[in-house]
């Protein structure tokens, strides 16, 4: 179990170090900061103070390994824009975009297993195709185009909900409707394809005749055994709305760090964008291994691999 461990944390710290390279180099080449900071009549004496302030007058890679320095600590630079520490900035938005992300996600989780075991259950039913139609047209309708409709049809058309922002559960219902919908027709169409394939396993067919009830068949021995891709599916979803919200929280204005980011690759806010990144990398790998753990749990098999 130590050396599963080991191997997990070694992944986590490489999949780390990579991601942040990759946004520093990237950062770099999208264009000179000062320009957005000085005024374009600045004289030349002030644009090389300034530059020389925010050290970007050293050579790319003495950037680079003060960045790194600086990281393992925590420290990300100063905000260009807001004039504080990048992290304090981009932890402040933490909050709202984990509330965002777990309202959404178990809104998925609760709606999509159910439809994705009945579907299973009752194979080429009714329910079967409406269930996976629900979910073919969940993983086809560009979030964007779903917010925007949800805004018109209950903000505009009819005002039961807020329009954006935050504050009372009302706000949150629009967003996490948005966020969760590609995810739960993700988990639907996985539950169901785990389950049709446990189903049709021999053990199903012995519980079966042991008389067992169907309800404890189903999800007992069934369910049970195609936790694994469901699992996987979930963390993979979790993680992926824990840092990829950004279409939705600009659509509703949500005050997250996926706005964040958009605001500060938009402002050339280096610091600012390295730590939102940071943290949503984070929160990625940390789901990923936290499922990765849970494997072991439901498969004993998968700590020896």
């Amino acid at each position: 179990m130590r050396a599963f461990l080991l191997r997990r944390l070694i992944r986590t710290v490489v999949v780390l170090w990579g991601i942040s390279t990759i946004v520093f180099v990237v950062m770099r080449l999208s264009g000179d900061p000062i320009v957005l900071i000085l005024p374009p009549d600045a004289p030349t004496a002030e644009v090389f103070r300034v530059r020389r302030e925010m050290g970007l007058d050293e050579p790319l890679w003495v950037q680079y390994l003060v960045f790194l320095r600086n990281a393992i600590r925590g420290d990300f630079g100063q905000s260009i824009h807001f004039r504080q520490p990048a992290m304090a900035v981009a932890l402040e938005r933490i909050p709202a975009t984990i509330q965002l992300a777990v309202a959404a996600f178990a809104l998925a989780v609760v709606m999509a297993v159910p439809v994705g075991i009945v579907a299973a259950v009752r194979r080429f039913s009714l329910w079967d195709h409406l269930g996976m139609f629900l979910a073919l047209l969940g993983q086809s309708v560009p979030t964007f185009f779903l917010g925007i409709l949800l805004l018109l049809l209950f903000a505009v058309w009819f005002p039961l909900l807020p329009i954006g922002g935050t504050g009372t559960p009302a706000h949150l219902i629009m967003p996490a409707v948005t966020l969760g919908a590609f995810a739960m027709a993700s988990i639907a169409r996985l539950t169901r394809s785990a389950m049709l394939e446990v189903l049709s396993q021999d053990y199903i067919r012995t519980a079966r005749a042991k008389g067992l009830k169907e309800i404890t068949v189903i999800l007992g021995h069934g369910f049970r055994n195609a936790l694994i891709p469901v699992v996987t599916i979930m963390g993979l979803q979790f993680g992926t709305l824990l840092g990829g919200a950004v279409v939705t929280e600009t659509i509703f204005a949500w005050p997250g760090i996926g706005r964040l980011a958009i605001q500060s690759i938009f402002n050339r806010d280096y610091p600012v964008v390295q730590a939102t990144v940071f943290l949503a990398a984070v929160a990625f790998v940390a789901v990923n291994f936290v499922v990765d753990l849970f494997y072991a749990v439901l498969d004993p098999r998968i700590r020896y691999e």
